[in-house]
C-alpha cells in the first residue's frame, strides 16, 4: 500500500480510503439500499482493509443515522490509535429544524455525538458534508476552529463545495488564524471530472489533499451494465444514482478500460481506480464494498501500474470540454515566457498583436 501525506498536513494516510456508507442496517425509517447486512461482514471487510494497509476510514452521521459509526467504534477496538478516521456532518439526521447543516449549534452536536459514537476521544478528520446557504460561512469556520482548539478534532475538510467557497473559506482561514482544511471530498471518476476546471487548481494552491469519492461512478465503471443487462444484474445504478450519467460515453469509457484490463491482466475497476490515483491533489480514493470479495478484487496485491499510453487512452475516451474561461486563456497563452524558459526568446522575433494569438485567430499558426 502506498502512503500519501493528506494535503500540506504532516497526516499520512494510505492511498486507498475506505468508504463505509454500506455498514448500516437501515435509514432513520429503517430503509436503505446501502446496506452490507451484518456487523460480522463488516467486521470481516474493515479488518481485511487494515491488514492489507488500509489505515484510512470514511464514515458520516448521517450513514444509517450514526450506526455506521457506532459499528466502526465496535469494530477497531483497540486497533483505533493505528487508523485515521473521517467523518461528517451537515446533512439531516433528525426531523428537528436544526438537524442539519453548518451552524455552530450542528457542527458542535455532531462532534460530540461522532466521539461517543465512535468510542473514542478524538476525531482525526472532521469534515462538513454540504453546503449551508443558510449559515454564515464565518460561522461555520470559526465553529470548526473552536472543536480543533478543543482538542475534539485534530484536521478539518470540506466536501462537495464549489471551488470559490473553498477559496472563499481558505482566505478567511487565514486572515484570522482558524484551523485549516487540509482536505476536500469531492466527486471525481472517469465519468466525472469536472473539478478539474477548479477545484483541482485550488487544492494545489491551498495544500488541500483531495479524497476522491464514487471512483467507479456509483459502480458502472465496474463493467457490469452492459447494453445487454442495463440493470448490472439489478445492482446499485437500477435504483438510484448520485448525480448524471451519460450511458454512451460510459460505454466508451468502459471498452478502453477493458482493453487496458486485458493487457494488464486486471479488472475494469482495478483500471479506473488506478486512474484516478495517478491524479493531480488526490491524496487518497474511496472504495465502498458489500462483500469480502469486492474488497479483494479492488485492491489487489500489486496493484496495476499504468503507463503513459493506457493514461492517454484513458484521458481522450472520458475527456469533457474546457469550460470559460479556461478556454478562453488557453487560446489567449503568452508563449513568449514559455519560450524564454527553454532559451530560445528572441524579442526581435517575438510576434505581437494578432500575430501573438494564432489560436484565437483562425487559419495562424503559432511562432516557433
Amino acid at each position: 500500500m502506498k502512503y500519501n501525506r493528506l494535503g500540506q498536513s504532516g497526516l499520512f494516510v494510505s492511498e486507498y480510503c475506505l468508504g463505509t456508507p454500506g455498514f448500516v442496517s437501515g435509514g432513520p425509517d429503517g430503509v436503505s439500499l446501502e446496506t452490507v447486512g451484518s456487523e460480522e461482514r463488516s467486521r470481516a471487510i474493515l479488518n481485511a482493509a487494515l491488514d492489507r494497509g488500509v489505515n484510512f476510514i470514511d464514515t458520516a452521521d448521517y450513514y444509517g443515522m450514526g450506526q455506521s459509526e457506532d459499528m466502526i467504534g465496535r469494530i477497531l477496538g483497540a486497533r483505533r490509535r493505528d487508523v485515521v478516521i473521517a467523518t461528517k456532518a451537515g446533512l439531516r439526521v433528525g426531523r428537528g429544524l436544526n438537524d442539519a447543516g453548518l451552524s455552530r449549534r450542528h457542527l458542535i452536536a455532531s462532534v460530540e455525538g461522532s466521539l461517543q459514537r465512535l468510542g473514542t476521544d478524538w476525531i482525526d478528520l472532521f469534515i462538513v458534508h454540504r453546503v449551508d446557504p443558510y449559515t454564515p460561512l464565518e460561522e461555520t469556520l470559526q465553529a470548526l476552529d473552536d472543536v480543533v482548539r478543543q482538542g475534539k478534532v485534530r484536521y478539518i475538510g470540506y466536501s462537495n463545495w464549489p471551488a470559490w467557497l473553498a477559496s472563499k473559506a481558505v482566505m478567511l482561514q487565514r486572515h484570522h488564524g482558524w484551523a485549516r482544511f487540509i482536505a476536500a471530498q469531492l466527486y471525481y471518476s472517469l465519468l466525472g471530472r469536472e473539478i478539474e476546471h477548479d477545484s483541482i487548481a485550488l487544492a494545489e494552491d491551498a495544500g488541500i489533499g483531495i479524497m476522491a469519492w464514487s471512483p467507479l461512478a456509483n459502480g458502472f465503471l465496474t463493467g457490469k451494465y452492459t447494453g445487454g443487462d442495463p440493470t448490472g444484474g439489478n445492482g446499485r445504478l437500477a435504483h438510484f444514482t448520485l448525480g448524471p450519467l451519460d450511458r454512451v460515453k460510459g460505454d466508451r469509457v468502459v471498452g478502453v478500460l477493458r482493453e487496458i484490463a486485458e493487457r494488464r491482466g486486471a479488472t475494469p475497476a482495478q483500471i479506473a481506480l488506478a486512474w484516478v490515483a495517478r491524479q493531480r491533489a488526490v491524496a487518497s480514493v474511496l472504495i465502498g464494498v458489500s462483500d469480502l470479495a469486492q474488497l479483494q478484487s479492488n485492491l489487489p496485491e500489486p496493484a496495476p501500474v499504468l503507463d503513459d499510453r493506457d493514461m492517454a487512452a484513458l484521458e481522450q475516451a472520458s475527456a469533457i470540454p474546457a469550460a470559460y474561461p479556461e478556454w478562453y486563456n488557453a487560446m489567449m497563452a503568452d508563449d513568449a515566457a514559455a519560450h524564454a524558459l527553454e532559451g530560445r526568446y528572441d524579442p526581435a522575433t517575438t510576434p505581437v498583436g494578432m500575430d501573438a494569438y494564432p489560436r484565437f485567430y483562425l487559419g495562424r499558426e503559432p511562432a516557433r
